[in-house]
């Protein structure tokens, strides 16, 4: 039986519609009220509070807007009795039920026992406990786990009459009088008191006797009696400043001063907190203003921390800037500034229409501006500059129109009052630019020197100088970083941000890194011998589009519903929740230092989690540089320079106290086989952290006899020499038809005499130095290997005669299936050619797959059919068709294998940092 929701509400109103008399104010008076008139119910009138200022409140708007009798007593009755003429407007609506849904004044006795029905209050507390007005304020000073809200029936006791509908909440530990109010309390509490009504006009509404047992009452909280006692826990000293944010206000002496306290939340390492001593008179420790905030001793030794802080004069700082407010000197405004300056007067205007004219001295609430007011200025702003993304507080601790303006440039600008990140650069002229490099550890938002002192020096491949002396990590740093990225997850803002904050951040950060783009492939190119323009394009590029891709899943997370069949008769809703794994650890090879660390931290940080990053001990400084732009690109509401830490490794040493760290609860590895073997062990006894892998590769590419032969010849020679064949899903050996083979290998020779090798930074090179000295060792060593078992050497097999790591392109043919450059990855300028028969497909695919790798593969051929039979058969991760190397931001990366487990990129990159949980719930 199914009907129309219009033809549903003209059933209900014949039925069950009440004429009801809606008494009350604010927002919450204004959504019950709009409710009740969607349920098909009379609104027969309005009775609220006389207009403030010149400007009506919320209910009184609406209702005057649908033409309802709106009512602004400014008292209902004197020295105890009823208004006898108030009264009688009142009856003359023929109300049958009186909805009080937020109420602040005395309503007698004569106006509530009239209607028929009686009259329904909205209470913020789970009654009989915290009767009295200030009901969400003691529900969170009192530390209640759980809270909620009472539609009880109107009596003539303060919060007493019998129960007609409760519904509760957790109470978060950090909650505040907002928080829970906006979470639960405001949108339920509309649901509960329409749902009430219905009851009630269904003839079903329960009257239940509170009982005796667990009742409360406290008083109002106000100003005078919101003094902080600072001889209590931690924990009691918290909630008393959580029960009073934002009305009344903590509030406690502090140089002389009353100052209010705003934003607390508990911590659990505050006593190591770095910063300057704030002495506060009773408290059983200096507090300390740190760059997050200040923190607080309560007598037991354990701490808080708050965020903001208000003076008596209504001007409201961060506290982490008390030693330095008031210290910033006026910034002189563009023209365009200007222009944007007079807007925002014109919208102050529109909103305090009480005043006549704005000067940069208006108070924007010392003239009226209510809660409602702050929501709508940050949306104007929002309107006026995209860029300018503020938060209310930001409204709160800058409220004169010249405050205001200043901060609003200074965000346009970039230029936010946040603690300034002090780097110690080494600095070089270099590439026609200035390249400022950091070198030291980041950790917790700071860079500072390994535990010692210890450093290393970092080399330039191209001509085997040092770069500059980078600091070492030892075990205490990588505690260190775990330690404050368990905290930035578990306490910090990181893990509370909401996603479509924490993904503006991302984007941010990678808007950061693309004006950055030509000095980070500039280090990139000296630290780890790429050519310039590949570094710019793929190294820097894919690595801004990687952060920017992932910038958008951040609101997009989410589970399923699931319909379960085996737990009848009862009902039952399944549903799963993706959540963020914590504190992920990320290790990251040599060959993309900063591609690498993109692949991995973009997904890791948009679900969620914190990092810490282990980049190679011989390319630390793009990471290094990373970690700046990442600092300068959070803001107060969410700071990742916290959630990002990067030591700077001594090899084995950080790798291996990272796979054992029982804080760490996901390790993400791309390196070789035998270290990923050793990593997943040690993952494994330690505490079962989830791992996901990026190994060796051995990857096949078959080319047929029916190919474009120039494509196949030019796409052949990028499979393995792109990046100077540094490159883990490098051609490892081509399968060549033996109709082509020598046609395709002369081609190949002519090519490879083209290729230019040198500088990197020259825009003309093609192939620049090996990463570093060992890795040439090696090529070397693989060269010989393969002339000694009998493969032909074409071309190249050795080092070049000059400063640096440079090695020839090197081609060897007549390679044979048992040999050792068949099976064994050269991770270099190696090309691997093996001849196959003309038309014995099934054959080739056999010899393609005889390896314990499974990266990526390859096949050239015009025949389509073959490209999907070959493609279907070939056992790797990755397959390209007439292409090679064509990666993509959205497309999934990862191997089979030998080659590891787990996904880059793509929309499942993101399961790799997340778990998945099932809720089930009986109803």
């Amino acid at each position: 039986y199914f009907c129309s929701l219009s033809t549903y509400q003209l059933l209900f109103s014949s039925s069950f519609a009440m004429k009801i008399a809606v008494i009350g104010q604010s927002l919450f008076g204004q959504e019950v009220y709009k409710e009740l008139r969607k349920e098909g119910h009379n609104i027969v009138g309005v009775f609220t509070i006389p207009d403030k200022d010149g400007k009506a409140d919320p209910l009184a708007t609406e209702a005057e807007k649908d033409g309802v009798a709106v009512f602004k007593f400014p008292r209902w009755r004197v020295k105890g009795q009823a208004i006898p003429e108030v009264v009688d407007q009142y009856k003359a609506t023929g109300a049958e039920l009186n909805v009080l849904p937020f109420c602040s004044q005395f309503i007698p006795m004569e106006v509530i026992d009239h209607p028929q029905h009686g009259s329904i209050i909205y209470h913020p507390s789970l009654l009989p406990r915290h009767r009295g007005a200030s009901a969400i304020n003691w529900t969170l000073i009192h530390g209640d786990k759980k809270g909620g809200f009472t539609v009880f029936w109107a009596d003539d006791g303060l919060d007493t009459g019998p129960i007609l509908l409760q519904r509760e909440c957790d109470v978060e530990p950090d909650d505040t009088v907002n928080t829970i109010y906006k979470r639960f309390l405001f949108p339920e509490g509309v649901k509960g008191t329409v749902e009430a009504v219905r009851l009630i006009a269904e003839g079903k509404a329960p009257r239940i006797t509170q009982p005796q047992e667990g009742a409360t009452y406290e008083c109002i909280q106000k100003k005078d009696n919101s003094k902080i006692d600072w001889n209590q826990p931690a924990e009691a000293i918290h909630n008393w400043i959580r029960g009073n944010d934002k009305v009344p206000g903590a509030w406690a002496k502090v140089d002389g001063q009353k100052v209010t306290f705003y934003g607390s939340t508990l911590v659990n390492n505050g006593t190591a907190a770095k910063g300057e001593p704030l002495e506060i008179p009773g408290a059983s420790r200096p507090g300390i203003v740190t760059k997050a905030g200040l923190v607080l001793f309560g007598n037991d030794g354990k701490t808080l921390m708050v965020k903001n802080l208000q003076f008596e004069d209504g001007k409201m700082i961060a506290a982490a800037q008390y030693f330095r407010s008031g210290s910033s000197a006026a910034v002189e405004l563009t023209e365009e500034e200007k222009t944007f300056a007079q807007q925002m007067r014109d919208v102050w205007q529109s909103i305090l229409t009480n005043v006549s004219q704005i000067e940069d001295s208006t108070d924007f609430f010392k003239s009226g501006a209510a809660s409602m007011d702050v929501v709508r200025l940050v949306e104007e702003v929002k309107l006026r500059a995209s860029h300018c993304q503020l938060q209310n507080e930001d409204v709160y601790m800058n409220t004169t129109f010249q405050d205001f303006i200043q901060m609003c440039v200074r965000k346009l600008r970039g230029e936010d009052d946040e603690e300034e990140l002090v780097v110690d650069y080494v600095s070089k002229n270099i590439n026609n630019m200035t390249i400022k490099m950091p070198h030291q550890l980041f950790i917790n938002g700071e860079f500072v020197d390994a535990e010692g002192g210890k450093t290393y020096q970092t080399i330039n491949p191209t001509d085997g100088t040092a770069i500059c002396d980078v600091s070492l990590a030892q075990i205490q740093d990588v505690d260190k970083a775990v330690a404050a990225a368990k905290e930035a997850f578990e306490e910090g803002e990181w893990g509370k941000m909401n996603p479509r904050d924490r993904g503006r951040l991302i984007y941010k950060l990678a808007d950061l890194m693309e004006e950055h783009q030509e000095e980070l492939a500039t280090i990139e190119a000296i630290d780890s011998g790429a050519v310039y323009t590949l570094a710019l394009k793929t190294h820097v590029g894919m690595s801004i589009q990687t952060f920017r891709y992932f910038a958008g899943w951040c609101d997009k997370i989410q589970g399923s519903t699931i319909p379960i069949n085996q737990a009848r008769p009862n009902r039952n809703l399944t549903f799963t929740k993706r959540e963020p794994i914590g504190v992920c650890a990320i290790v990251i090879p040599w060959n993309y230092p900063l591609m690498m660390l993109a692949w991995k931290t973009a997904a890791c940080l948009t679900a969620g989690n914190t990092v810490v990053l282990k980049p190679a001990q011989v390319t630390p400084l793009t990471a290094l540089k990373f970690a700046e732009l990442a600092a300068k690109g959070g803001d107060s509401k969410g700071n990742p320079q916290s959630d990002r830490n990067e030591p700077p490794p001594p090899g084995a040493l950080v790798g291996q106290r990272l796979s054992d760290h029982p804080d760490v609860r996901k390790l993400g590895f791309t390196g070789s086989t035998e270290i990923g073997k050793h990593i997943m062990k040690s993952c494994a006894v330690s505490n079962v952290k989830k791992v996901s892998l990026e190994l060796g590769g051995k990857s096949p590419l078959i080319i047929f006899s029916d190919c474009d032969m120039d494509k196949a010849v030019r796409m052949g020679m990028s499979s393995v020499f792109f990046n100077k064949g540094e490159n883990c899903i490098a051609a490892g050996r081509l399968f060549v038809e033996d109709t082509i083979h020598d046609q395709f290998v002369k081609k190949v020779v002519e090519e490879v005499k083209k290729m230019k090798i040198g500088d990197p930074l020259d825009r003309s090179t093609d192939h620049g130095p090996q990463n570093h000295k060992a890795h040439l060792d090696k090529l070397v060593e693989y060269c010989q290997t393969g002339v000694k078992e009998g493969a032909t050497l074409i071309c190249g097999g050795k080092q070049v005669q000059r400063p640096g790591f440079f090695f020839e392109p090197t081609l060897f043919t007549d390679v044979q299936d048992h040999m050792y450059i068949a099976k064994e990855e050269s991770f270099g300028p190696v090309m691997i050619i093996s001849k196959f028969k003309s038309g014995d497909v099934d054959d080739v695919l056999r010899r393609a797959n005889d390896t314990e790798y499974g990266l990526a593969s390859g096949v050239f051929t015009r025949d389509i059919s073959k490209a999907l039979y070959v493609s279907e058969r070939l056992n790797a991760g990755t397959v390209f068709v007439n292409t090679y190397n064509k990666t993509d931001v959205a497309s999934p990366f990862g191997g089979f294998k030998q080659s590891g487990f787990g996904k880059d990129l793509g929309q499942e990159a993101l399961n790799e940092y997340l778990k998945t949980k099932a809720v089930t719930i009986e109803y």
